[in-house]
């Protein structure tokens, strides 16, 4: 698998919030089947790496629709009430150490266990799973590959994930079980059924976005709370009330993905520039998030803020978010949990992940006082 010539790597940067939202609800003159980052990537490496959000319609609309058939109202109140119980569970093993790494301790766990529970991954593979999934975002950072080549260290992470979920995929049709990776294979819309290739890719979209998203919002909704201790006051006073919106103010602050690409079908203009077809459009999703025409006082961190119609989920249309109903209940129950039994845990300055796609912290030290 070669990458093809970056020669040509221009591209219009779409910073205001309502051109954001105008890009994302009209596929039609700004496709995402030629790619969604940055770089060109061969059709089979989009395909086996983005499932359909590297995919236009007809057949975006058909897998997502397939892939949101297997989310019944029976499995997604499965999952959040396992969301619940891991959450608890997280905060009360945490709870006695005093401190530590917050990303090992706290940030990561809750949406590794939920995707591995969700699908049905095995305790033995989790930690594997999950650093293949880590390794597709972070090709940028030096400390992920070394002295490898990058195109070498994603080829491995996508082989594995890939593997593995085909592998599991075979398994389930034959010994189903109550997770939804029985479900994708079970689900059919019109006589349609996801093959064993678009459930692995799906897997590796579900693993990357799934976990990386959410650990890495709690990771900068946890600093921001320990920098404004006003806004945390304000939320401890009335947790239940006022975490749904918090959350949506965490997602806002944290915007965990950056950018993504959309490439023009035809001309078209914006702003008095005329932009050919066939040109690189890259929405960034945290300088429409700061956008003053949007956002009042925007480099505010304000956890009553409303009305908040953030872009951390995308700007709607057809590629909107497909587990941000999940990720809100994994941050709600998270930070629920966090604020009840730890509300004094205080996180020092963050490292960042060197990227260009995901706003990640690689590490960051907490402290607080140890509880039984």
């Amino acid at each position: 698998m070669g990458i093809p010539d970056q020669g040509r790597m221009g591209y219009w940067a779409i910073v205001r919030y309502e051109d954001v939202r105008r890009i994302s609800r009209d596929p039609e003159t700004f496709c995402s089947g030629q790619g969604t980052q940055f770089a060109d990537a061969p059709p089979e490496f989009l395909e086996a790496s983005m499932s359909f959000l590297a995919m236009d319609a007809p057949r975006h609309t058909k897998l997502r629709g397939l892939v949101s058939s297997a989310f019944t109202p029976r499995q997604v109140a499965r999952i959040e009430e396992g969301i619940r119980v891991n959450a608890q569970r997280i905060v009360a093993e945490a709870a006695p150490s005093g401190g530590g790494d917050f990303v090992e301790l706290i940030a990561k766990r809750l949406p590794l266990v939920t995707i591995s529970d969700m699908i049905g991954v095995p305790d033995a593979d989790r930690e594997r799973v999950v650093a293949a999934a880590d390794l597709l975002v972070t090709t940028s950072d030096p400390e992920a590959f070394g002295d490898r080549q990058p195109i070498e260290v994603v080829g491995e992470a996508l082989w594995t994930l890939t593997t593995f979920a085909t592998e599991l995929a075979a398994h389930r049709q034959k010994s189903p079980a109550d997770d939804l990776m029985t479900a994708l294979v079970q689900a059919e819309v019109d006589g349609e059924r996801l093959t064993h290739a678009e459930i692995a890719a799906f897997f590796v979209l579900l693993s990357v976005a799934g976990n990386d998203t959410t650990r890495h919002t709690t990771s900068h909704a946890m600093r921001a709370l320990s920098l404004n201790p006003d806004q945390r006051a304000l939320l401890i006073e009335d947790l239940d009330e006022r975490l749904p919106a918090a959350v949506e103010e965490f997602v806002r602050w944290a915007s965990p993905v950056m950018s993504f690409r959309r490439t023009t079908t035809r001309e078209v203009e914006l702003h008095g520039q005329r932009l050919p077809a066939g040109e690189k459009v890259v929405l960034f999703y945290h300088s429409g998030n700061r956008d003053e025409q949007a956002f009042e006082d925007p480099w505010r961190f304000d956890v009553r803020r409303d009305p908040n119609r953030h872009l951390g989920f995308g700007g709607g249309g057809p590629h909107y978010c497909l587990g941000a109903s999940l990720a809100r209940t994994q941050l709600r129950s998270i930070f629920g949990e966090l604020l009840r039994v730890i509300p004094d845990i205080e996180a020092q300055e963050p490292e960042l992940l060197r990227s260009a796609f995901i706003h990640g912290i690689k590490r960051m030290d907490c402290a607080f006082r140890p509880r039984a």
